[in-house]
């Protein structure tokens, strides 16, 4: 079952951007190359109302600018979007009373501005990338990038997938104050911003200014290895954060670690020998970590192409994805280690434990993601396919197939041994659902996170754009899909928000930055998470880039977590 929740029409202005020169009328350009940088926080204008449950601040990160034009009078592109130059961006939610409308202030920094200043006298990256393609012309910067150090500098480093607040393990915390890593006596002391190698970005909280690097190493110096997940997992209640490294060689090895928030120690739970995977994302249930290297396997030494892209074999169906089950409280180790069906994931969504079917004295984990076929899509994320006006994204969103859709889909690991095993057990799949709409960019209620949920929400990539077109709302119980779209208006990663009052799980509302590709500028849209029917908006005069993920930190409440 699907319901669909459009908006009403807006006014139709005379500066429209052609309609032929975009696909499907659906204009997205502009926010695949922005210009717009607001370093002074500015009020924007609200229309409609924001709860005051959803006072705090939003943090947004991803790509902004795509091209750079350099010193020789050429102008060096960016080939793929997860390579853009990463921009941050910050909202003010402030609760001016009841009797008046929320207010919104907004500001935002480009975070590369070093690398940029490189790649203008150099025309090079001249460093490890996710897709970025080799210049056919780049021996004419090779004179001119010997003359340059690659900068090494917090802006010299393009670090901007997901965000981390008050991250344990990497400051001191000061002693006058609680362990608790969130609650709003604490408030926002630090902000790291994570990528999928090992290394973090520390950000000022309030002026987005790079300000510090640091790695997985500076949490433990056994962290060596290049490869992380830019998806932490926090543990709501506690605040705990869990990662894995992977160290590349003759013997590719993964450990999985955690970091107290009590104390800021990192202990790592297990190390396991496996095979080398491009893993975005793992999960958590109340007593595990959830590692499965699906169908994403590198080749360690295709990394000196300096594209990561090169490194990532062609998925192999009759290879089976690996689940690893880590015990995260009592010190056992790796304990279970499951197989299921070749496949793909970028991220997952909750994973939780309950008593087995068969055998309700056991134990299974069942866990929740958006699963793929095969790795086809991150190859569909090239800018020439993504750029609206460009007729080689015309050309393939036309001919466009099943085989970049995506689904949530539901796995069961069944029978957790009571002592760890080195048996291979098999892993099921429950159900898949959504491939109409290609869900991706999920996100839920953070309080659920290791609970049993219902709802998960997500954008969708349904083909009516290039990029993203529209917010779903999923019921994992009923199997209906709601709907929010709007010809030409491209949403980015929904947020959901709780109502600390509410007592259902979908209580709440979803704050998306959404480019009007029509009006040429962006806003912060709020939709009440129950029928994503819109409650508000703030409008913003200026182009905010396609982020990939956000946190909201309320003033009251559970911040969105490690996720």
């Amino acid at each position: 079952m699907t319901i669909v929740t459009e908006m009403a029409p807006l006014a139709v202005v005379d500066d429209l951007v052609d309609s032929q020169e975009h696909w499907n009328n659906w204009p997205n350009a502009e926010g695949f190359d922005p210009e717009y940088e607001q370093r002074t926080p500015v009020e924007l204008a609200v229309t409609g109302r924001i709860p005051a449950y959803a006072a705090g601040t939003l943090y947004r990160t991803g790509p902004g600018k795509s091209q750079v034009e350099t010193e020789e009078g050429q102008t060096f592109h960016i080939s793929h979007w997860f390579d853009g130059f990463s921009q941050t961006h910050r909202f003010q939610i402030i609760d001016s009373g009841e009797s008046e409308s929320t207010r919104v202030l907004y500001n935002s920094r480009f975070a590369t501005d070093e690398l940029v200043e490189y790649v203008r006298k150099t025309g090079s990256l001249a460093r490890l990338g996710f897709g970025q393609k080799r210049d056919p012309c780049k021996s004419v910067f090779n004179k001119v990038q010997s003359e340059f150090e690659p900068p090494s500098g917090p802006s010299g480093s393009n670090v901007g997938v997901t965000l981390s607040v008050n991250m344990p393990g990497l400051d001191v915390q000061p002693e006058d104050e609680s362990t608790e890593r969130w609650g709003s006596a604490k408030g926002i002391r630090t902000l790291y911003a994570k990528t999928d190698y090992n290394k973090f970005k520390k950000l000022d909280p309030e002026t987005l200014e790079p300000i510090g690097l640091a790695s997985q190493e500076s949490l433990h110096p056994e962290l060596t290895g290049p490869l992380a997940a830019s998806h932490a997992r926090s543990d709501p209640k506690t605040g705990d954060m869990f990662n894995f490294n992977l160290e590349l060689g003759q013997i590719c090895t993964y450990r999985v670690f955690g970091v107290s928030a009590a104390t800021g120690k990192t202990t790592i739970l297990a190390t396991f020998p496996g095979t080398p995977a491009y893993l975005h994302s793992l999960l958590i249930t109340e007593d595990y970590v959830l590692l499965c290297v699906w169908n994403s396997h590198v080749n360690p030494l295709a990394l000196e192409n300096n594209s990561f892209m090169d490194s990532i074999l062609p998925t192999d169906p009759s290879q089976p994805a690996t689940w690893y089950v880590v015990d995260r409280k009592n010190g056992n180790g790796l304990v279970a280690t499951y197989q299921s069906p070749a496949f793909f994931c970028f991220h997952t969504i909750n994973s939780w434990q309950e008593p087995s079917k068969e055998d309700p004295t056991k134990t299974d984990i069942v866990a929740d993601l958006v699963r793929m076929d095969n790795t086809e899509f991150i190859s569909s994320l090239y800018y020439d396919n993504l750029i609206s006006s460009r007729s080689s994204a015309k050309e393939f969103a036309a001919k466009r197939g099943d085989a970049l859709r995506s689904t949530i889909t539901r796995f069961r690991l069944p029978g957790l041994p009571s002592s760890p095993s080195s048996d291979i057990l098999n892993a099921t799949v429950e159900w898949s659902s959504c491939k109409s709409f290609s869900p991706e960019l999920p996100t839920m209620n953070p309080a659920f996170v290791t609970e049993k949920h219902r709802y998960a929400y997500a954008t969708t990539f349904r083909g009516e754009a290039t990029l993203t077109d529209g917010i779903m709302k999923f019921d994992c119980k009923t199997q209906e899909t709601r709907l929010w779209a709007h010809h030409g208006h491209s949403p980015g990663e929904a947020i959901f928000v709780a109502d600390p009052a509410g007592v259902s799980e979908d209580d709440g509302v979803l704050l998306s930055v959404v480019l009007d590709g029509l009006a040429g500028n962006s806003y912060l849209l709020c939709l009440d998470a129950h029928d994503l029917t819109e409650l508000g908006r703030a409008s913003i005069k200026g182009v905010v880039g396609f982020g990939f993920h956000g946190q909201h930190v309320p003033t009251v409440g559970l911040p969105t977590g490690d996720y």
